[in-house]
């Protein structure tokens, strides 16, 4: 093992370490980890700190102006009380919104998704009563579930479709073996209401009933008064939201990246005054961007000194030269599982598809099988607050720590792991006849 792996994995099990005992805040933990590859000289300071102007980043400061705009001008809180009008109870609710983020991050963005619909649930919780504690989790759970559903609910998928694709080009499989729109859905949609089912019931309990930080910079830690606002203003924080909205689904059409879009709504918004500038940026949640930032050096540091492919390798490795089709599939994706929390699904299916599709080829197995594992088990992001973009975004909006992300995301991770090992061998066997 190389020095700068070698000193790579101490800092990951030292972050895991800090996230989980909070002995320092999440965001500085981040930053340290972040600082800390610099002056180790794992990673330069440009690679470092790039996460800083990654797209999420990007997409998180611009949608947390168009949903603290949404909120602040008191629409989030009108359309939160027509919904409640339909559902009268916390689970009642927890089901609309899981189901209304599920599906709609099938053929979204799930990260876009949660960013829309995090002002609206805020206000839903505002408008019933209820701790947006236990909204906010489920909403961000949903996302993720949802974006199994097809092949553009998450980049991950597109990354797997991308490692088949080239072996078709290169001759080792038969043309048409790609996954199809929905494939990702006999696996996804299936966890996704397992997913609901359990919250509904079970999970419920699991759900932290925190009360909002109270720091005062955050615009969904205080109760405005919106009698002073106009409805013109409502109207607008409306029309902007579902115009950057409708944007982000015509992505490819119109060729404007999520981000951008998000950037534009934001800038609309206060170019015609729906919101002034100080209250622009007292939306935005500064630990959300330090946390997220500073992590993402860790994703970085974990795929350039190798780190990661070492530890992926070491666990495959201790399955034997033939492992049964079933074994691998379990491990791959509880491997999966483990490196998604604190790299992104993304990162962990770049990572981990290539080595799923050489171990399957060397089995003389259908590699869709090993891919299809890899795919839904990255997507389990559900234990911690940096597993996933969506997660960050919601930690101090619902005044979440660590530990409520693993008490309520854990059992989630294991609801998916019995679905899934359950429909991928019927679903895509290792050696179809």
């Amino acid at each position: 093992m190389n020095i700068p792996a070698l000193i790579t994995i101490v800092f990951l099990f030292a972050a895991i370490v800090l996230f989980i005992t909070e002995l320092i805040p999440l965001s500085v933990t981040s930053m340290l980890v972040c600082v800390g590859f610099v002056i180790t000289g794992v990673l330069d300071v440009k690679t470092a700190f790039s996460g800083f102007v990654n797209n999420n980043v990007i997409l998180f400061v611009a949608m947390f102006i168009v949903g603290g705009a949404f909120f602040e001008t008191g629409m989030a809180n009108t359309i939160g009380g027509i919904v409640t009008r339909f559902a009268k109870s916390e689970r009642m609710l927890i089901v609309a919104i899981m189901v209304i983020v599920g599906l709609m991050s099938g053929v979204l963005s799930n990260t876009g998704t949660a960013a829309v619909l995090i002002p609206v649930v805020v206000g839903i919780a505002a408008k019933s009563g209820y701790s947006r504690s236990k909204f906010l989790l489920p909403l961000v759970f949903a996302a993720a579930m949802g974006g199994n559903l097809s092949l553009i609910g998450a980049p991950g998928n597109m990354i797997a479709q991308s490692t088949i694709q080239k072996a078709i080009e290169e001759g080792a499989l038969a043309v048409g073996s790609e996954f199809g729109f929905f494939e990702y859905g006999i696996v996804g949609f299936p966890i996704l209401v397992a997913g609901i089912v359990f919250y509904a019931t079970i999970g419920f309990k699991l759900l932290p009933d925190n009360k909002p930080t109270q720091s005062g910079d955050s615009v969904f830690d205080k109760e405005p008064d919106y009698s002073s606002v106009s409805p013109l203003k409502k109207a607008m924080s409306l029309i902007i939201l579902i115009l950057t909205l409708l944007a982000m689904i015509f992505e490819k059409k119109i060729g404007i990246n999520l981000a951008v879009s998000g950037c534009i709504g934001a800038l609309l918004l206060v170019i015609t005054h729906t919101i002034t500038e100080q209250q622009a940026l007292k939306s935005i949640d500064l630990r959300t961007i330090f946390l997220f930032g500073g992590t993402l050096s860790l994703a970085s540091a974990l795929q350039k000194t190798g780190a990661g492919t070492l530890i992926a390798e070491k666990v495959v490795g201790l399955m034997g030269a033939t492992p049964s089709p079933f074994l691998l599939t379990l491990v791959v994706f509880l491997l999966c599982c483990i490196l998604t929390n604190f790299m992104s699904n993304t990162a962990t299916t770049a990572l981990m598809a290539p080595i799923c599709y050489s171990i399957a080829v060397n089995m003389g197995a259908d590699p869709r099988a090993v891919l299809m594992a890899c795919v839904i088990g990255g997507s389990c992001a559900y234990a911690t607050p940096i597993g996933m973009p969506a997660n960050t975004m919601v930690v101090g909006a619902g005044g979440y720590k660590f530990m409520d992300y693993v008490k309520a995301g854990a059992p989630l991770i294991l609801i998916a792991t019995v679905v899934s090992m359950i429909i991928l061998p019927l679903a895509f066997p290792f050696f179809p006849n």
